[in-house]
């Protein structure tokens, strides 16, 4: 006998007659021989009325009162659940939060879940009943029992984190698309549904605008080994799996504040190239990249920093065996690569440096929390670890140094985050995703903004004593880019910082970095919001030479200009102006073929 999670939605549940298919196809689950824990969410726009009628008394209602209102739609719907499975004739208890033993943080209207006491769920579980959750909500610890809410996401948080605790075979979650699909269907009509996607991907996915599955229950489903099934509430369709590696043991307790990062990653065979001063235009990287694609060289890191004047600079890491053929590349190309059409205006200057390692922090706990990416480089400016370049994705933060600093910082960042556990060899990533597709989907992100600092001084500590200001405001950041270009400023060498947030941070962000700049002796900051961000994502990606180069000729020839390049093993991101995003999210899913839909098995 297997058991299952299931989850449904506000759609899912938003009439009567909805509720009463609910329980048809609960019902029909534990007939195939199943237990089943059902977790649904309030009835349609229950939620929205609810926050009406809070801002028509309150013009600054406290969140305490907000979780106590908000809560009251989830027991609506479980209530009405347990009826409609009842008169069905099976036997089932709605439960809320707190009955369920959700046991929170005290903090209101987005805790984080502590744990899960499961002694009542497993009692109702073997009398034959269904448990019907109120989602969204838990119990804070101690004596006050206060109840909480657990923020945007929240239903999917409780089903994801119940199927950890029981220890299910499977968290299905119920909503009103069929799967997840390559691309947002809104934006590119030929999107298709996957079989099958792995954790990771979902959670790059997840936090670049696939509203499917919230990052924070995707999180919960890689760090527990959780199978989730993202399925149609409107059909009897398969949908898609997501798939997580087989955990590393890994406590109950803490369930949502584990240490939000479980591997400490080198390679110690790097070496960069750098071109600086390239034209700030279209087609520029693709010509590039297409090159070193041509000559099967496989590229690591890629960064592409904002734009001073009319150039910007394009840096890249390869192995160290391939710096000769990739620098003789950059060198040819260079002549080609000048500011304007005047052939007395400066070419690109070609720079290389050949003892390089790269240091790496993934979790999936990064996610969503401000810090992570300061705590690293307060790691290594303690260190006297100097950084050469930074980039990142959802789950990765990566930093090239100089190699005879390797040991070092890798030994500083293990202690720093408590880690002890092996990184996986990338020759085993290789081989273990050999046959999955290079790119699994493609996402576009416009609430995105972008801001540059200027003249930063270039010592350790500097990228530091930056992203921790910022994460003292709670503001996470995204994207992050290092120039390579140097400048001279009143005789200390300076490089600008350019990073990405969500919008509604931006003010914010731009306040606190220019009240602090003269302490930091940095140069103005510059905020550009009109941005969007469009990535692909593929575990495939993994040593396959030329992804890169095709998603840059794909926005190359729709005459998109690339402002900013960030990469990550399975993640290539590009900033472009807000106007042109839906075109080029649409040009990088027709480039990738993910326009029919893909079956292909993937380990996991």
């Amino acid at each position: 006998m297997a058991l299952i999670v299931q989850k449904y939605g506000g759609t899912s549940v938003g009439t009567v007659e909805r509720i009463q298919a609910v329980a048809q196809r609960v019902a029909q689950t534990v007939k195939s021989g199943n237990s089943v824990v059902v977790v649904v969410s309030a009835m349609g726009k229950t939620t929205d009325g609810l926050v009406k009628l809070a801002t028509e008394i309150s013009s600054n209602p406290s969140r305490r009162e907000m979780d106590m209102l908000l809560s009251t739609g989830e027991q609506v719907s479980i209530a009405l659940l347990s009826m409609a499975l009842q008169e069905a004739g099976q036997p089932a208890i709605s439960l809320t939060g707190a009955q369920v033993g959700i046991v929170t943080e005290s903090i209101h209207s987005r805790a984080r879940i502590l744990r899960i006491e499961t002694d009542r769920l497993e009692r109702h579980l073997q009398k034959g009943e269904v448990v019907v959750v109120a989602g969204f909500q838990g119990i804070t610890d101690g004596q006050d029992l206060e109840i909480t809410t657990l923020g945007r996401g929240g239903s999917d948080t409780s089903a994801v984190a119940l199927a950890a605790a029981l220890r299910a075979d499977a968290c299905e979650i119920y909503t009103d698309v069929p799967g997840i699909l390559t691309a947002d269907p809104r934006l590119v009509p030929d999107a298709q549904l996957m079989d099958e996607i792995t954790s990771d991907e979902m959670l790059e996915l997840a936090s670049l605008g696939a509203k499917v599955l919230h990052p924070r229950s995707v999180e919960i489903a890689r760090n527990y080994g959780v199978t989730l099934v993202v399925r149609s509430s409107w059909t009897d369709d398969p949908g898609t799996r997501v798939v997580s590696p087989l955990p590393q043991p890994r406590s109950l307790e803490g369930l949502e504040i584990a240490h939000p990062v479980d591997a400490v990653e080198f390679d110690t065979d790097q070496a960069k190239v750098a071109l600086l001063r390239v034209p700030d235009r279209p087609g520029i990287a693709a010509r590039l990249f297409g090159e070193i694609a041509s000559q099967d060289l496989d590229v690591d890191l890629i960064i592409q920093s904002i734009h001073e004047g009319n150039s910007n600079d394009i840096a890249f890491t390869v192995t160290r065996n391939s710096l000769n053929r990739a620098e003789a590349v950059a060198a040819a190309i260079a002549p080609a690569l000048r500011y304007d059409s005047s052939p007395t205006s400066g070419e690109a200057e070609v720079m290389v440096e050949r003892d390089m390692a790269k240091v790496s922090i993934s979790g999936a706990g990064m996610i969503g929390r401000p810090g992570v990416a300061a705590q690293m480089f307060e790691t290594l400016a303690a260190a006297s670890v100097n950084i050469e370049m930074i980039s990142t994705s959802e789950v990765q933060v990566s930093c090239a140094i100089r190699a005879k600093d390797c040991d070092r910082a890798l030994s500083a960042l293990c202690s720093a985050f408590d880690v002890t556990s092996s990184p996986v060899n990338q020759v085993q990533k290789s081989l273990a995703y050999a046959d999955a597709p290079p790119v699994r989907g493609a996402a576009l992100d416009r609430n995105q903004a972008q801001l540059a600092i200027r003249h930063v001084p270039d010592r350790p500590g500097m990228a530091a004593r930056l992203f921790r200001l910022l994460a003292d405001h709670n503001i996470s950041v995204d994207m992050i880019i290092q120039s390579q270009r140097c400048r001279l400023v009143d005789g200390v060498v300076t490089r600008d910082i350019a990073f990405t947030v969500a919008k509604g941070d931006v003010d914010a962000a731009k306040a606190a970095l220019e009240q602090a700049s003269p302490d930091l002796s940095c140069g103005e900051v510059v905020v550009n919001q009109a941005i969007a961000k469009v990535s692909v994502v593929g575990m495939g990606m993994v040593g396959r030479p030329g992804i890169a180069a095709r998603m840059f000729e794909s926005l190359s020839q729709e005459q998109i200009n690339i402002q900013m390049i960030a990469t990550s093993e399975i993640k290539i991101s590009c900033v472009v102006s807000e106007e042109d995003g839906i075109r080029a999210l649409q040009a990088v899913h027709a480039a990738f073929g993910l326009a029919g839909t893909q079956r292909v098995e993937v380990s996991a």
